[in-house]
């Protein structure tokens, strides 16, 4: 039997490499020959996915990068160590939803070059605290109709989960109210070049009514 310590580096280890799976480009690769990483924004994650290669695969790659996140955290069921909802089964829940979603910007299988990893990030969230994740959801659904913008909509959801965890249902668990700011502000480093484009009024809406067209032209 492997000691508490092996087993959490065990979970963590493959808990990065379940984020690591490239949906988005090997779905690229095999049904569309393209790398999506030349394509659109360039980048590998479901927003640029919808716009390059349709919703047939863009709805694919959204509901598999957010059960890459679910299904991480969802390992801590392979240890019997930490008794549910202690502080110290959400620090590994907490631990192994990182593991993913640095796995997932950064990705073994693809030379390191990922997506921003809000759709991983949500199922991380909708893992540990689904009440405060399905609000979010909301929050960006609401936004996006509003705005189109998808990555201000992520923006606003992901600055709205701290306040929810803090404020709203007044958590108590530490490493869950750092774990929630860290989520907005990640959200504002992996956004860094949208935020340039919106501010230049230069960002793309989306077309809510319209199936998006292949863009093959990079940002």
């Amino acid at each position: 039997m492997f000691s508490p310590y092996i087993l959490n580096l065990i979970l963590i280890i493959v808990a990065y490499l379940l984020g690591s799976v490239p949906t988005s480009v090997w779905i690229g690769r095999i049904f569309y020959g393209i790398d999506i990483r030349e394509h659109g924004s360039g980048n590998a994650g479901t927003t640029n996915t919808f716009r390059v290669m349709g919703v047939k695969a863009g709805i694919p790659v959204f509901i598999i990068d957010v059960l890459k996140g679910w299904a991480a955290v969802k390992l801590i069921y392979f240890s019997d160590y930490y008794m549910p909802a202690s502080g110290s089964y959400i620090d590994i829940q907490l631990i192994l939803g990182m593991a993913a979603l640095i796995g997932h910007i950064f990705p073994v299988y693809v030379g390191f070059k990922g997506g921003k990893g809000v759709a991983t990030l949500f199922g991380v969230v909708l893992a540990i605290h689904p009440y405060s994740a399905l609000i979010s959801v909301g929050i960006f659904a609401i936004m996006l109709v509003t705005t189109r913008y998808v990555s201000l909509s992520s923006m606003i959801a992901g600055f709205s989960f701290p306040i929810l965890i803090i404020i709203v249902f007044q958590t108590r668990t530490l490493s869950l109210v750092i774990f929630s700011m860290i989520i907005a502000i990640l959200l504002l480093f992996t956004h860094q070049k949208n935020i340039e484009r919106l501010l230049k009024k230069k960002e793309k809406k989306i077309s809510i009514k319209k199936k998006p067209k292949p863009d093959t032209n990079k940002k």
